[in-house]
């Protein structure tokens, strides 16, 4: 795909190197010309102008989908939006269904890994894409979310000794904020889509244009995929946060340069979404 992109950017058309620019609704037309221009006979080589089309509406939607995604991040949490204050209740209500929130401003809001009692100011880095990765992930997929959540909450003792144990049980850090660290991948997933590493991901699993819904499920799977990360990895405190992190970047990196390869979660928010 990549091969294909730039040798249409470094034809001598106009037409050619404007192709991976145009509209998504465009690119019926775009694919028309193109085929006049080359004077290929769609009736004899219709499987072509079929290849082409694949090939810009993922081109094109990837160069779209980071626009979307960029928007979202530079828009800021407002809590005077009522549409922002409606998503950041409903991620409460989905990952504590069986909790009350006893007010919109309470040190509740810790339970599920922020870090005071008003989650808007943990938005500052990534805006309200922090907000929509971590409503997507805590109601498409509530089961494996709050998994995730109690475990980063209750991390598993049975590698300690009881020594051992006793010692780190004193020291919360064993875990990490949930709410957090979702943020924190959402950057993680942020910087691979502008990077164009998640660009071979998304030519394998979206036949058509990805949409901000595959970005999403992308998170799920890189939120899924850390959480085991963390656990494999066993550190000793919440100081060796980056150096997982970066460990974890580079893992994923390495598996994205294959290309064949598709981040394909197996579970609940990847349903619908996976096209292989």
């Amino acid at each position: 795909m990549k091969q294909r992109k730039t040798s249409l950017r470094g034809s001598k058309s106009k037409l050619l190197q404007t192709s991976v620019t145009v509209h998504l609704d465009a690119i019926e037309k775009t694919i028309e010309d193109i085929m006049e221009l080359k004077k290929i006979n769609p009736d004899i080589n219709p499987q072509l102008g079929i290849s082409l089309q694949a090939c810009l509406l993922q081109i094109v939607g990837y160069r779209n989908l980071i626009a979307d995604v960029e928007k979202l991040r530079r828009e800021p949490y407002d809590s005077d939006n009522s549409q922002h204050e409606e998503m950041l209740l409903k991620l409460w209500k989905f990952l504590k269904p069986n909790t009350p929130l006893a007010s919109r401003i309470s040190k509740q809001w810790c339970e599920i890994g922020f870090q005071g009692d008003d989650p808007k100011t943990d938005f500052r880095g990534m805006g309200l894409l922090g907000l929509y990765n971590l409503q997507y992930f805590a109601e498409r997929d509530a089961t494996a979310a709050q998994q995730v959540l109690s475990d980063s909450l209750h991390p598993k003792c049975s590698k300690f000794s009881k020594t051992e144990w006793e010692q780190k049980r004193m020291d919360k850090a064993i875990g990490y904020s949930f709410a957090i660290v979702g943020i924190n991948i959402t950057d993680l997933a942020y910087n691979l889509l502008v990077s164009g590493a998640l660009k071979t991901h998304f030519y394998n699993v979206a036949p058509e244009a990805p949409t901000l819904s595959h970005f999403q499920q992308t998170f799920c799977y890189l939120m899924h995929e850390f959480h085991k990360f963390w656990i494999e990895e066993d550190p000793m405190d919440i100081m060796e946060f980056n150096r997982v992190r970066e460990k974890f970047r580079k893992r994923i990196v390495k598996q994205l340069q294959n290309p064949e390869m598709a981040l394909c979660p197996h579970f609940a928010a990847s349903e619908g979404l996976i096209n292989i």
